[in-house]
């Protein structure tokens, strides 16, 4: 590839990074959801949580690495290029998306200091970013779950897309995230 169709990617750091975090946005899905399979107390959902927990913070260590690359290296012009609606929209869902990746965390956050529960990280304990009052952990919980579910649209829809952009429309969108064209 050369040098003029590198400025039609982002960057292998970017690409990297967004491929891991949809990985990781994969794992946090699943942990939560599939916890139920097991009995409530038991080791196995006791791991899922804590699992889900700690890339929930990692998902929230990470999309500051994304933002300052998103900062550092501008993203790349869509070939050809699309109508001011599909700009705007796309901008509307990448902040709702970066701002996905901060609020969710920080509530998951939230609820384990204020229900007096530790924060595990990868074999670190967090400090709590509040005092324990359960009633607040139970309301905010309850948010995080919803903003949860909400999310399961927002992320197919940018996917979905993506998958538009490409075998619909015939630009580079999704080629611009692809793996190895950086």
């Amino acid at each position: 590839m050369g040098d003029a169709d590198k400025t039609l990617t982002f960057n292998r750091w970017s690409i990297a990074l967004h491929w891991a975090m949809v990985v990781l946005f994969v794992l946090v899905y699943a942990l939560i959801e599939l916890r139920v399979l097991f009995e409530k107390g038991s080791v196995p959902r006791d791991t899922m949580k804590n699992l889900h927990f700690m890339f929930g913070l990692l998902i929230f260590a990470l999309v500051w690495l994304r933002l300052f690359l998103r900062l550092r290296y501008p993203a790349p012009p869509i070939v050809p290029a699309v109508p001011a609606w599909q700009r705007l929209a796309s901008g509307s869902v990448q902040v709702a998306l970066y701002a996905f990746m901060i609020a969710q965390p920080l509530m998951g956050w939230i609820v384990l200091s204020a229900a007096g529960k530790p924060i595990p990280f990868f074999g670190l304990h967090l400090p709590a970013l509040v005092g324990l009052d359960k009633p607040f952990a139970e309301s905010v919980e309850h948010l995080h779950s919803t903003v949860g579910r909400v999310f399961y649209a927002v992320i197919g829809l940018h996917a979905l897309a993506a998958l538009v952009h490409h075998y619909l429309w015939k630009d580079n969108t999704l080629r611009r995230m692809l793996p190895g064209r950086a």
